[in-house]
């Protein structure tokens, strides 16, 4: 089964093992769906209060991508208190329901936020290091991995969780579908001087071929993964790979980081400065030795087949 099946990353995981599997997807919408032969859908919303019983039925391995997502500078009670609805109590609801179901594998999105916000130089996260979540989503994020590993010890179910930096590629939104955008327009864009730091990315096709692997893979279960492409990039190298992918020149201006942080205070954004020139790298190293892995794709193809998409979907003359 594959929960957040309407989702950025559970929509690509399920197409991918469609015709493979025999699969069962939850989603709070089923309309937004498209029908596909051998996928059985279920309207579920990941709640405390959910009866999973009957999706569950039959399920050897739960993929978990259903999550409420980070919403940027927004710490309002509310806000924060549905992040933990969502995240905790209702991804430990799905997993309890799992494990008296006999559900043998519960695969956990979960995120590099669950490690920290940002990597000293040359320092990278590790998969097994202790982690220091910062922001609200990737302290829920953490707290749901520590109630999933006590659930696991007691229960006998298999848990493997999957740490993905940005996810990138054909259908992207958010801040990485904005800087297309801007790439297109030719707008001149003020990080040519962002060069020193290091980001850590992972292409949607990457992602996906790893929860693959971790679905029947015998040294997956009970373990803790990081993900990338296998190559960090600085802000100012993420922007012109991606204008070439684009077809598009990228105009950079090399205004100071310093600048940038405070321009970013002036509008109430800090954490836009930390994620525009701050590192945060994810050594992927466990990954490839525990499991043999290694991403298919390089950054280069990602990024163009994430291009490709955006410039097709709104019917733009490519180059």
């Amino acid at each position: 089964m594959i929960t957040g099946a309407t989702g950025f990353v559970g929509r690509a995981v399920c197409a991918s093992l469609s015709g493979r599997w025999a699969i069962r997807v939850s989603a709070p919408r089923i309309a937004s769906l498209e029908p596909t032969p051998g996928v059985e859908t279920i309207a579920k919303e990941l709640s405390a209060g959910e009866d999973w019983s009957d999706a569950l039925a039959g399920v050897d391995v739960l993929v978990h991508c259903a999550a409420r997502v980070h919403i940027m500078n927004d710490q309002t009670a509310d806000f924060l208190a549905q992040i933990h609805r969502v995240n905790v109590e209702g991804t430990l609801r799905l997993a309890e329901q799992a494990a008296v179901a006999g559900v043998r594998r519960f695969v956990f999105l979960s995120s590099i936020k669950a490690n920290g916000e940002q990597t000293e130089a040359g320092q990278a996260f590790s998969a097994d290091e202790a982690p220091k979540p910062g922001d609200p989503y990737g302290i829920s994020k953490w707290q749901a991995e520590e109630r999933l590993r006590d659930l696991a010890t007691r229960s006998g179910m298999e848990l493997v969780v999957i740490r993905p930096p940005l996810v990138y590629g054909p259908g992207v939104k958010a801040n990485f579908e904005t800087m297309m955008r801007w790439i297109w327009r030719g707008i001149p864009l003020p990080f040519g001087a962002v060069t020193n730091n290091r980001r850590s990315l992972v292409a949607l096709d990457n992602l996906v071929d790893l929860v693959k692997i971790c679905i029947d893979h015998p040294a997956a279960a009970n373990q803790t993964f990081l993900v990338s492409d296998g190559e960090d990039l600085s802000t100012a190298d993420l922007l012109k790979r991606l204008g070439r992918a684009m077809g598009r020149p990228v105009r950079l201006i090399a205004v100071p980081a310093g600048l940038l942080k405070l321009g970013a205070w002036l509008l109430r954004r800090p954490d836009l400065a930390l994620r525009l020139t701050a590192s945060l790298e994810a050594d992927i190293g466990k990954t490839r030795r525990v499991l043999g892995w290694t991403p298919p794709i390089d950054v280069d193809e990602g990024l163009r087949r994430a291009a490709a998409q955006w410039i097709q979907s709104r019917n733009l003359p490519s180059r």
